[in-house]
């Protein structure tokens, strides 16, 4: 497990635009993604591998690179040599001989972003390829590869497969995908949830704006603190607890959620 990339809140920042590097490092995110891919128009991606740098923050910096098979995916590769970053991010990851070649390769670890069919179905070997850190969820690409709607229902399975395939693999919890919607926090909180509640330990944010929002969902309310602190306080073996039994699976879940919430625990 890499604890470098292990955050929370990575937000996106267009790579051709890095008088916004700076304002984005400072909108209370847990890592910068410099972005040489969707946010980058194909006439200006020279431009972005020539502004890319790194120093600009403490947070961790990692760079979105073009796919595998693109006509800037060498090039862009190229141009993170001589750079400190913390991670790069490989869109429409699937298992190859490409891609592992890739991870072997990348002077940083990588983050394998699952946007296809096949990516998903290939998710828990690229989990366990050399050098691959983390997995994150490309859940708006994943929808038109397969035709469906981006709705929970439609991305449940998809979600619990990358969830279980970075713990086999011993992964930190996958990153899921964007919310869409920029100005409505209620929504971006209630994804942020349904994804914590899924397992996952991060999401992928395109605005600063977002940024509260996720952290809010993915954070422990009052009641769940309540609820673990009397957990905790049931002593040993088995107790009731609100017309519940507790034993110790769930008191390691208790002792998660005050982790969370930055309420000191004693026991683990």
């Amino acid at each position: 497990m890499n604890a470098t990339l292990d955050f929370l809140v990575p937000l996106f920042v267009p790579g051709d635009r890095p008088e916004r590097f700076e304002k984005a490092a400072a909108a209370g995110a847990d890592a910068i993604i410099i972005d040489l891919e969707d946010a980058v128009a194909i006439e200006a991606k020279d431009k972005a591998r020539a502004a890319l740098r790194g120093g600009f923050t403490p947070l961790p910096i990692l760079v979105r690179v073009n796919g595998i098979g693109t006509p800037w995916h060498e090039a862009d590769m190229a141009a993170l040599a001589g750079h400190d970053f913390t991670g790069v991010i490989v869109p429409k990851a699937e298992a190859s001989d490409a891609f592992e070649t890739l991870c072997a390769g990348s002077p940083f670890p990588v983050v394998a972003l699952i946007e296809s069919a096949r990516g998903l179905a290939d998710a828990r070997r690229i989990a366990s390829t050399c050098n691959v850190a983390r997995i994150a969820f490309g859940s708006i690409d994943f929808c038109a590869d397969l035709g469906c709607t981006h709705i929970r229902e439609s991305l449940l399975v998809a979600r619990s497969e990358l969830v279980l395939a970075s713990r086999l693999a011993g992964l930190v919890a996958p990153i899921d995908g964007v919310t869409t919607v920029i100005g409505d926090a209620a929504l971006i909180s209630s994804d942020s949830r349904h994804a914590r509640d899924l397992g996952f330990g991060g999401k992928l944010c395109i605005h600063p704006r977002q940024v509260e929002a996720i952290r809010a969902g993915f954070a422990p309310d009052q009641t769940e603190v309540t609820w673990a602190c009397r957990v905790l306080a049931s002593g040993d073996g088995a107790a009731a607890v609100d017309g519940a039994m507790v034993d110790e699976p769930v008191r390691i879940r208790a002792r998660s959620i005050l982790r969370r919430a930055g309420v000191s625990v004693n026991a683990d």
